[in-house]
Formats: C-alpha cells, structure tokens, sequence
C-alpha cells in the first residue's frame, strides 16, 4: 500500500536466519523497520499492538542470537507476537491477522514450527518452557535452548512460580526473560510488582547491579572476583535479584530492553556461558515508538484499525450499550443500596466495567492480578466473612479457577456472585478467548445457579437476582459486544429464581433459549411464520435450577421440543434432556433436540461469521424446526 513504511533492510530478511550475518549496527536498523511494520500492520487489521511494540528489540535480537525453530522461543500469552511472525516467515499475510482463516492473534502450532507452543492465557511459558528442556535433557530430538519471555504482569500469575521453584529444582539449563514493562493490560498491582519496581531503582547502584548481579560467571576471570564482591556489597544495600537467586536462578539484571548493543551482548554471554536456569530481567515500555499508545492508559494495548500518523481508531458508532457498561452501571446501582456489596477482577478491571465501578466505591473493588484461582477463593473467603461479592472474569478465564469454585465455594454453599463476560463466541480473539464450558461446567455443581441474560434489560435484571441471593454461588453470563436494543429498565427488580418467561405463544413446535440466541430465534421464528409454521418460544433465564413446569408444558404441549444455547454439548439441553427423559415424556413420543456448539475449536472471524460456522444462526434454527417436523429443506446457506 502506498502509506507502507519504506523497510528496505527488513525486505531482505526471509527468516530469522538472514538476520544472524548481520553486524550489531544493521540489527538495529531491522528493529526500527520492524517497528514501523508492526504499528502499520496493525493500523490496516487491529489487535493488540502496544504489547508487541515493547519487544521489537528484544525479538530482533533473540532470534539474531539463537538457533530457532531449533532453539525454542515461548512467548508467554503471545499477545507480543506480531514482531515475531513479520520474522518468521508470516509477513505478507499480517493483512490477515485476527480475520477468518487469517493469521492467530496469538502464537500457533499449527501455523508455524517458529511457534512452538500455543498460548493466549497468561503464566505459561516457564512451564512449557521447562518441559522443552527436559525433553531435551531426555534425549528428545531437535530442541535446543528452551527460552521463555513472560511479562511482568504474567508473573503475578501463581502457576508462574510453581514452574520457577520446578525449574530451580531440576537446575537444568533454561533461559527465562523477564520482560518487565510495569504493565499488563491494567497497571500491575501487589508486593511482586513493588518488588520488581525495587529492583531497578536504586540508582545510583544501577549500572553495577546490571554488571555484578548473577553475572559474574559470564565476566573474565580478572573480574570475577572483584565482582563477587561488589555483589555482597550490593546485597547488604539493596534487594537485588536474590528471590529469583532463592529459586535456584541465577539473575542477570536489570537491563535496558530497547538498548540492542546491551540485548545482544547478554544474550551471547548466555548462550555461551549458562548451565542451569537463569532469569535476564529486561526494563521495556508498553507502545514504545509509538505515541499514542505510549500515552494510552492501557499502554495501547488492544485497538481497532487506526490512524498511522494521529492514532485515532475507527470504530462503529454504537447503537445499544454494550453488555459490560451494563453489567458495570447495574452493580454500581445496587451497591449504592448495599454496603456489603464489593467487586473482584483478575487483572481486567477495563474488560469487565470495574474499573467504573473502582471510581465510585475504591475501596470495595479488588484487582487480584493475573490470579483467578486466588480472586475465587478471595471471594470465597469475602462472602464467609458476611460481605457480597461479585467475581467479574471472563467464561475463557474462569476457567482457571475451577477447582476452586468447586471446592472453596460451591462445596460450602458460599454466595459468590460470579459475573461471566465474553459467554459464548468473541470474534478475533478464537477459540482461546471463546466462552464456550461454562454453562457446563457450572450447572453440574450442587446448589450452583446459573442464569443467562437474553438481552441487556435481563441482564440488569440478573445482576439484581445475584445481588439479593444469598442461598448458596450464583452466576449469570453475558456476551461480548452490544445489547439488541431492548427497552432498558431504570433498576433491576430481582427474579423468580429457577423461572423462565413465555415469549411468544405458539403451536407445533417450541423453541426455548437460553441466552443471548433469543434474538436468532425470534428472526428464525419470522422465517418460519411465512411457511406457516408459528412456534412457540420462551426464554429459560436459568439453566440450574430448571424451570421444570415451562418445559414439562412446552412438552405437553407440541409435538417437538428444541433447545439452544452459545456453549458446549453438556450444558443446559444435556440438562432438559435429563429432565424429560426422568419424566418419562420421550415414552410418549416428544420429537427433541439441542442445538450447541459443535464439538470443536472454531476458528477466529466476526462474531457472526463465527455463530454461522458453528451452526447457530436463524437460518440454522429455522432449518433445525423444519427438519423435526419432517420438511425437506432445499434452500442451502448462500
């Protein structure tokens, strides 16, 4: 395109091969061409740009030094990347990135051996990484170097320690890179960033720390033992590196992340030099080169197509709130009428709406960090002591902090109020981000409620269900995106609980939603009406408990029952199922069916595209209704 950046040294650069001949000085040359590919590349696609903009140097040089495929590069989350794949191969299809049958947001195995684990959730990579190591130390064929890059952010997620305390145990030779940009998506929180931010600002000892901590081994022999020295100073004056020392790590830093002589003559020295673990500690800025996203809150962390030269991003102007702004507006609403009320995220204040409700009540609104299975069991522990928390964390990343809603919560009966955002299909972030278990994965806990807002209005209703009910965990999911317009009401007024609602009466056949299909189904129930075919529809609101007397008449009543709902088989039809069948209603020959998400990974593209391709849309149900009635459906998707 004309407005392309002229690259004329990262045209030449076919594979991270072609950068390894190349002097110090044309290293970094790559690096601001390769910055200004990725702002550009992005400007025509969105995603997540300030995140990769951070590592440009870094990626530069860790492939310039190390031997991949062969040497595997693990980028924890992988929201980074987009440096790496214009690298490796992937930059004349970065129009595609996000888009259907379009490069992954996020590393992927399948899309390239330069991708040697797949990611998109946080505080995997030292895992990953340590198993490419053993595998190696086992003899497995083909693994070099096992090099893990996890933000700072990242690291407040726990399982990253239980891997740095394995890795140290093993004491075999890992590389893991510490890129600490004091910012996640949301600024960092806890004593482990304060930690960090210790370790880097206790100049004027700052150049002899980068010189002195963990790497005397890498200095020579003259040097050595006046370094040691100056690290037992070092230690009597300052924390230094000693807690990732403690885990059996030796420590290299703090580093300038942007300063490619610094980078590329470290990572040597390691490459050389190391034996077992050890952590190089890189000081980076979210955005960098970039002004607007430098500036942005969020470090620009995520955006729409935008503007190159002024970073103003294009996007639709809203017709309906969004359901989040909703869910956000809604509990700030009944936490004004009750002091008990408080709120916990797992490093997603943003994402969720809470940091709205931060603004107006600090001090009830918690952001645990990248740490779900604390945040539950924290919330756990707020609804023990008396207080009534809502747990705001997405479907995806709850998903993380099952055992805990298992055992700390539902096992105790404890009146957590869990806030589900991203329910169902979300678009360009795929499978990974894809809220497709919980209705599952919730509805076979003892004493859970699961609800599921039909529209933006139910969903303020249920944020008041959840605030009055104090029997026992109760959840309600909610997509991603905006409401259909439904009439909003000023204040929630809670629901019956276990009780859905009639929509439109009917005959033949009925339709019952569960969730935000409802509107598919009223489109399809329009199609169907100029066959001559009116069903029945009905919202369930609740797949736990089930509202037994609306289904066992929706049974009584027509000659076909069908079910749907935005998640895996094993949720609420798998539910009605059992119902019916316990009844004994199949005996008398009811014609049913439950239309799911099909039993696979779904691939990124607009949310639409992607309910298309997974068989929910209105064209799907009305072609579902036809057919368990016995109408031969000639018409075929366009």
């Amino acid at each position: 395109m004309s407005d392309a950046p002229k690259t004329p040294l990262l045209d030449r650069i076919a594979g991270p091969a072609d950068l390894r001949p190349l002097s110090d000085r044309k290293l970094r040359q790559v690096a601001d061409e390769l910055r200004s590919e990725t702002i550009h590349a992005v400007s025509q696609t969105g995603g997540h740009l300030g995140a990769g903009l951070g590592v440009v140097e870094l990626t530069v040089a860790l492939h310039a030094v190390f031997d991949t495929p062969r040497d595997k590069l693990i980028w924890d989350v992988s929201h980074q990347c987009y440096p790496h794949k214009i690298l490796t191969g992937r930059r004349g299809r970065m129009n595609t990135l996000r888009q259907k049958d379009g490069l992954s947001g996020f590393t992927k195995r399948a899309e390239s051996d330069y991708d040697p684990f797949g990611a998109a959730h946080s505080s995997t990579s030292i895992s990953a990484a340590l198993g490419f190591a053993m595998g190696r130390e086992l003899g497995a064929p083909g693994n070099g170097d096992a090099i893990a890059v996890i933000g700072d952010g990242a690291l407040t997620g726990g399982m990253a320690f239980e891997a740095l305390n394995h890795a140290g145990h093993l004491g075999k030779r890992l590389i893991v890179i510490l890129n600490d940009n004091e910012m996640s998506i949301a600024p960092p929180v806890g004593a482990l960033s304060g930690y960090l931010s210790r370790l880097y600002a206790g100049n004027p000892f700052h150049d002899l720390k980068a010189a002195a901590k963990g790497a005397v081994g890498f200095l020579p022999p003259p040097f050595q033992e006046g370094a040691r020295r100056a690290k037992e100073m070092l230690k009597g004056m300052t924390v230094g590196g000693t807690l990732f020392e403690e885990l059996g790590f030796s420590y290299v830093g703090p580093i300038d992340g942007h300063d490619m002589e610094t980078l590329l003559g470290v990572l040597r020295a390691v490459k050389t030099r190391a034996t077992g673990p050890i952590l190089i500690h890189a000081i980076t800025k979210k955005g960098k080169g970039f002004r607007p996203a430098e500036t942005a809150r969020d470090g620009g962390h995520a955006t729409a197509k935008f503007n190159v030269s002024t970073g103003a991003q294009s996007k639709a102007p809203s017709n309906a709130p969004s359901y989040t702004k909703v869910f956000a507006e809604s509990l700030i609403q009944e936490a004004a009428d009750d002091d008990r009320i408080c709120a916990v995220t797992a490093a997603m204040p943003d994402g969720t709406g809470l940091n709205l409700f931060a603004e107006r009540y600090p001090a009830r609104c918690f952001d645990v960090g990248i740490a779900e299975q604390h945040g539950v069991t924290f919330c756990g522990g707020l609804a023990a002591s008396g207080m009534k928390p809502f747990c705001a964390i997405y479907s995806t990343f709850l998903q993380r902090g099952y055992d805990q809603i298992v055992h700390d919560v539902a096992l105790q009966r404890l009146p957590v109020r869990f806030a589900i955002d991203r329910a169902g299909l979300v678009g360009a972030d795929g499978p990974t981000h894809a809220g497709s278990f919980d209705i599952a994965y919730l509805s076979n806990l003892p004493g859970m409620t699961v609800m599921a807002a039909a529209d933006e209005a139910e969903l303020r209703h249920m944020v008041a269900t959840a605030a009055a009910h104090d029997a026992g965990p109760i959840a309600f999911r909610f997509p991603r995106g905006e409401g259909v317009g439904a009439e909003m009401p000023e204040r929630g007024i809670p629901l019956e609980i276990g009780k859905g609602r009639l929509i439109h009466a009917g005959s033949g056949v009925a339709i019952l939603s569960f969730g935000a299909r409802l509107a598919e189904v009223e489109a399809a129930r329009e199609r169907l009406i100029t066959r001559g075919i009116t069903p029945t529809v009905a919202d369930a609101r609740f797949a736990k408990p089930l509202d037994r007397d609306l289904i066992l008449r929706l049974a009584a009543d027509h000659d076909a029952l069908l079910t749907i709902e935005e998640g895996a088989v094993g949720g609420f039809g798998s539910h009605v199922a059992q119902l019916l069948a316990e009844e004994g209603v199949f005996d008398t020959g009811l014609k049913f069916r439950s239309m799911v998400l099909p039993d696979t990974f779904i691939d990124q593209a607009g949310p639409a595209q992607m309910y298309a391709d997974a068989g929910l849309a209105a064209i799907d149900i009305e072609a579902k209704v036809l057919s368990v009635l016995g109408i031969e459906v000639l018409e075929r998707r366009a």
